[in-house]
């Protein structure tokens, strides 16, 4: 299975194509105004406008996603076509009968629900979400904020959780450790943020181009 790789917190036009250009399969572009990392609707098509083509496709080579806090459906919708975003992702109180709404409003369009967990109890709520999004995300629950925290999630308590369609771990992953949690947790995708960034939506790309040595290691030669 090849692991879907998300640099969320995106800010900045050369950082993102830089990024896509290591080979990151999505990038997230934070739509919540209390953010730190919070980019605009033209913010965020100045980005995109600037990321690699695929020569074949012709398709822009990573996925964008937008990442909303209980906006409304009209907000995300002008976001998307604004931003030329490929998928949303839900990171609010946002109920299951929302989702149904937006899957009408963007048949086209992927949705990701994510889940803060502050309680194993949390884990449960995934069943209301299936046959509803394309994808979950496991993020650290942080009073304070939705995301970005640095905080890191119980990965052995997630050790058989398996929703019965894709998801995605994210909460206080970095180079450093994230095959340490690749080794015990069994994910499609993983998600970083704060754990490649210098300061909130600036990225280090030293850090992002380590991230993908760790999960890519190039072959040695060894010849002679």
């Amino acid at each position: 299975m090849n692991l879907r790789i998300k640099i969320c917190g995106i800010t900045q036009v050369e950082q993102g194509r830089a990024i896509a250009q290591l080979g990151a399969t999505a990038l997230g572009f934070i739509c919540a105004r209390k953010s730190p990392r919070y980019v605009s609707p033209e913010q965020i098509r100045a980005i995109v406008l600037n990321l690699p083509i695929d020569a074949e496709t012709g398709e822009f080579c990573c996925d964008r996603i937008g990442v909303f806090v209980n906006a409304s459906l009209e907000e995300i919708c002008q976001t998307v076509a604004i931003g030329h975003l490929s998928g949303v992702q839900l990171h609010g109180s946002e109920p299951p009968e929302f989702c149904d709404r937006l899957r009408q409003a963007l048949p086209q369009v992927e949705i990701i629900r994510a889940l803060r967990v502050s309680t194993h109890e949390i884990l449960t709520q995934a069943t209301l979400y299936k046959n509803r999004v394309d994808a979950l995300l496991l993020d650290a629950y942080d009073p304070n904020l939705p995301g970005g925290t640095g905080k890191t999630l119980n990965w052995q308590a997630l050790q058989n959780f398996r929703p019965g369609y894709p998801w995605l771990l994210a909460g206080g992953l970095t180079p450093d450790n994230v095959l340490e949690a690749l080794s015990q947790v069994s994910p499609h995708g993983i998600d970083l943020s704060s754990g490649v960034e210098r300061t909130s939506g600036d990225k280090d790309l030293d850090k992002v181009a380590r991230l993908f040595d760790k999960l890519h290691p190039r072959t040695q030669n060894t010849d002679g």
